[in-house]
């Protein structure tokens, strides 16, 4: 099935520090690329993967679970440990909480994470059905593209298959069990505006986690997918000085081809 335009995945050889991006549920790397071209110009080693199910047709992600989407991102984070001294993870919505979860199973391989509008637990009434209603109905409406900027859009389904929302769940569920053991520095920036993750979810993450180096930011001008909204060049500079303050490496050069 063909990627849908703008929803590759993206890589980029760099120096010695690398960052690796975990995009949402029923998004796509299109929602981090701003991103990912911003580290990768500054010569780091960044890879932005297209997760399973995503990027092409929602009857894709019908088929798909939470192991599908780790295994990916935890595969990618081996490959960048192999390749640079030290390794970022940062992550929107969803993919903050794969990033919560790799930070906790490979400890010090993972030097610090960004999260942006980290999601935690699936909300509503709705979630309660799904055990049942994802037998009965296959999908119900989309949840991409809530960014206050006028004029841009997200690349993703406008449709959330019911059975891969369960999986969802059960992958928040997990997480959150998890927390405690994420030691490492912890930048977490959130939308108060966000009409897809609430607040709640942040302030449960950063009541969870072990970390000692935290910081808040709050991202006031912006909804949900803030990386591509009014702070997306905040966001994007606060991540490049998280990373700069823990690694000393990040301006030492390594092989820049790639793209």
């Amino acid at each position: 099935m063909p990627v849908l335009p703008g929803a590759e995945p993206f890589r980029h050889d760099g120096g010695e520090v690398g960052v690796l991006l975990c995009h949402g549920f029923t998004g796509s790397p299109q929602s981090l690329r701003p991103w990912a071209d911003h580290l990768a110009e500054r010569g780091l080693t960044v890879s932005l993967p297209l997760l399973p199910g995503h990027g092409t047709r929602w009857e894709d992600m019908a088929v798909t679970g939470w192991q599908d989407w780790y295994a990916e991102v935890d595969r990618e984070l081996r490959v960048l440990r192999e390749r640079c001294g030290q390794v970022f993870v940062f992550g929107l919505s969803m993919g903050g909480a794969l990033s919560l979860r790799l930070a906790a199973k490979h400890g010090d391989a993972v030097s610090g994470l960004v999260l942006v509008n980290p999601a935690n637990k699936v909300h509503g009434l709705s979630a309660y059905a799904l055990p049942v209603a994802r037998h009965l109905v296959r999908t119900t409406k989309g949840l991409t593209s809530d960014i206050a900027r006028p004029g841009v859009e997200e690349v993703g389904y406008d449709r959330v298959p019911l059975h891969a929302a369960h999986s969802v769940r059960a992958f928040f569920r997990l997480v959150d069990a998890e927390l405690p053991q994420v030691t490492q520095p912890l930048l977490l920036l959130h939308s108060p505006r966000d009409h897809v993750v609430p607040p709640a979810d942040s302030a449960r993450i950063l009541s969870r986690v072990s970390s000692t180096d935290v910081e808040e930011v709050l991202l006031e001008q912006s909804y949900h997918v803030a990386t591509l909204d009014h702070d997306a060049e905040r966001i994007f500079e606060l991540g490049y000085s998280f990373v700069g303050r823990l690694a000393p490496s990040v301006g030492k050069k390594g092989r820049t081809s790639g793209g």
